[in-house]
């Protein structure tokens, strides 16, 4: 298991009229999370994609909003491995207020998808190798 906690300041032009993070903008927090965890094993997705030839679409998300997100306040976005990826790399999210309060989780579920035929694939061996020892 593998997880890393990136803070995140919800901003004015993120917020509706009541001062919540819109509820559309939790899945950025997600990329957000995403993308640093994977930073913080030393794997990208510019390398992903313009080395390797393999993107990531997301193809499921389940989320769960249990409190809101308020302007101006700083998140804890925890990324979560629960377990090595296949054909399919699940991430688990958790998102606390301040006060170390969860406020939201969600599973997303992402396949790895060769650029050049469009056919799924499985994890590349490189992430493998960087993800192994946590597992």
């Amino acid at each position: 298991m593998y997880s890393f906690d990136f803070k995140k300041r919800v901003r004015y032009g993120e917020t509706d009229m009541m001062g919540y993070l819109y509820y559309g903008n939790y899945a950025h927090l997600y990329e957000i999370g995403r993308v640093e965890t994977m930073r913080s094993l030393g794997l990208t997705y510019r390398d992903l994609e313009v080395v390797y030839g393999v993107m990531m679409p997301v193809v499921h998300v389940d989320a769960r909003y249990i409190l809101p997100a308020k302007y101006d306040e700083e998140l804890t976005i925890r990324t979560i491995l629960t377990e090595l990826p296949s054909r399919m790399i699940v991430f688990e999210n958790e998102i606390f207020n301040e006060e170390m309060q969860m406020i939201h989780k969600a599973v997303v579920k992402l396949f790895f998808i060769e650029m050049s035929s469009g056919k799924k694939v499985s994890c590349p061996e490189y992430m493998l190798e960087k993800l192994r020892p946590l597992f």
